[in-house]
């Protein structure tokens, strides 16, 4: 088992944000997840596509058969991402004639941090700019370069190896997360990054290293491993919940707002909650005023062969026969074989409306009333 840092570049929106996490997080057990382990699969497959894209290690042994989570999704994941490396290697010996590839670099960055280091999934160093380019398999939580603090880790640490040696001027930073269709890019002058490590990074983490500061929420809570019994989170929460929810017309504009920007976060500490009392029922806590029971259950068959078989024989046809979802057909055509064949007869209706923050990429519709106000305005 490697060693994983306190204060890790994986964890650092959480850390920065709310300092005492960091510490209150090593009192728990890491379980780990299946979610964890196929992401750890996916960029081992990342790993090996991509050096062998640039003509590294090509004696080194095809890795596939030792994925426990491999699949024809995941090896066109990998190829798009070390294509995508490809391309960004091609683009920069435009302008430097000897461009490095680092490929699972770890990355030192205890200059701001004490302990602190990561390993970056792909650094592409040139005269000019700097390249961090980082693999997300998640398909949940859609990621951002923008003001992502693991990526500024990443470049920090890749600047205190490399600025020294290369003329650079700018941090190019991008995620690159195919379920999610993202390629998000934010690019960066050198000296900015510089300055949030100063003024931003080495305060929090300082407060964070020594188990300081003030315990805060926000949507880094879904990441930590007190999630579900932190006070803190338990107050912030309970206050909305206690708020006097009177019919939607007696409450002003401005509350309702207020509410509409917590209500998530509710909902998830709620959820969460849920999920944290059963499993510790289930492992035989007994909690006051609650029992565990049998929940409802639908019938299901014994043997799905023997009911086709007894089926088939009185006379009657057992099986539903209709078309593969879109999903589930286009992983068996494969893409190109699907677009060609099904490009045509596959059609994305619009969306159901639903409300977002201001903040959101996605460009706000009209409604028949904001019609109805344009054509009063002819």
């Amino acid at each position: 088992m490697g060693k994983h840092a306190l204060l890790s570049a994986s964890s650092s929106h959480r850390w920065i944000s709310c300092p005492p996490s960091a510490r209150l997080g090593t009192t728990y057990e890491d379980k780990g997840s299946g979610y964890a382990a196929e992401g750890t699969d996916a960029h081992a497959l990342c790993e090996y596509k991509l050096r062998f894209a640039l003509g590294k290690d090509m004696s080194a042994a095809d890795i596939r058969e030792h994925l426990d989570y491999y699949s024809d999704e995941m090896e066109d994941c990998a190829g798009g991402y070390a294509a995508y490396i490809i391309e960004l290697v091609e683009t920069a010996k435009q302008t430097c004639s000897d461009p490095q590839v680092l490929i699972e670099q770890k990355l030192d960055f205890s200059k701001y941090v004490e302990d602190g280091f990561g390993t970056g999934d792909c650094v592409v160093i040139a005269d000019g700019t700097l390249h961090i380019v980082d693999y997300k398999h998640g398909q949940g939580v859609l990621v951002e370069a923008a003001d992502n603090p693991q990526m500024k880790l990443y470049a920090l640490g890749a600047l205190e190896l490399f600025d020294g040696i290369y003329d650079i001027d700018t941090v190019s930073m991008t995620i690159y997360q195919p379920r999610r269709d993202n390629v998000s890019t934010h690019t960066v002058f050198k000296e900015s990054l510089y300055q949030w490590a100063e003024e931003v990074l080495k305060p929090a983490a300082e407060l964070a290293f020594a188990g300081g500061g003030e315990y805060q929420c926000g949507e880094w809570c879904q990441f930590c491993k007190a999630k579900y019994d932190c006070r803190k989170r338990a107050e912030t929460n309970m206050e909305l919940a206690c708020h006097d929810f009177k019919r939607p017309p007696l409450l002003e504009d401005d509350e309702i707002e207020s509410i509409l920007g917590k209500i998530d976060a509710l909902v998830s500490w709620a959820s969460d909650i849920k999920d944290y009392t059963l499993q510790a029922a289930l492992s035989g806590k007994k909690w006051q005023g609650w029992k565990l029971v049998e929940g409802r259950s639908n019938r299901k068959y014994v043997s799905e062969e023997a009911v086709a078989q007894t089926v088939t024989t009185a006379g009657y046809d057992p099986y539903e026969h209709k078309v593969m979802g879109i999903t589930t057909m286009e992983k068996t055509l494969g893409k190109a074989k699907f677009s060609e064949l099904l490009g045509g007869l596959v059609e994305k209706p619009q969306g159901k409306p639903t409300l977002v923050p201001e903040g959101d990429k996605r460009p706000a519709i009209h409604t028949a009333a904001d019609d109805f106000a344009d054509q009063e305005n002819l």
